[in-house]
């Protein structure tokens, strides 16, 4: 499992207005924070479409997908991957939320959650897992950080049923 190093990276606390973003989405347009402007949104940051970790989380959400809209919650993934890997990844697991292609890394910056990685021994730059709760203002209502996929679709739901 990858170290994360976060000196000079900080998350957006909770309470403060959510970074602004607009980027190309797997639904075929540009998506922007705006567009969400009156509903809970959970922004969820993976590393990489098809890999072990990541496709367990996105499962999660698409099992949780219907619990979730019922609680007026829009669901969006951000990785560095491209539109082609995302239309692939939301196929081959039939994933009903929009994915955003941060291939720059500018989403990924904004939210702090580029970052300086170290794996056996290695050291680079990459996505560290981390989930934002937006609620219907635009605000960071909460920041998940470390997130283990496993059960975090109903971590979150718990937390937004409980809080906002």
């Amino acid at each position: 499992m990858a170290q994360t190093t976060n000196e000079a990276t900080s998350f957006p606390q909770a309470g403060r207005k959510a970074p602004a973003f607009s980027a190309p989405g797997s639904n075929g347009q540009q998506v922007k924070l705006s567009d969400f402007k009156g509903k809970v949104v959970v922004l969820y940051f993976y590393p990489k479409d098809n890999t072990p970790g990541c496709t367990v989380q996105a499962c999660g959400f698409r099992d949780a997908h219907s619990r979730l809209k019922k609680a007026g919650v829009e669901v969006l993934g951000v990785s560095p991957d491209s539109l082609k890997s995302h239309a692939g990844f939301i196929e081959k697991f039939g994933l009903p939320f929009v994915l955003l292609a941060d291939e720059k890394q500018e989403i990924c910056k904004k939210y702090g959650v580029w970052q300086q990685k170290t794996m056996a021994g290695r050291k680079y730059m990459g996505v560290v897992r981390t989930t934002f709760v937006i609620d219907r203002e635009g605000k960071i209502a909460h920041v998940f950080e470390k997130v283990k996929p496993e059960g975090h679709e109903d971590e979150v739901l718990e937390w937004i049923k409980e809080h906002l």
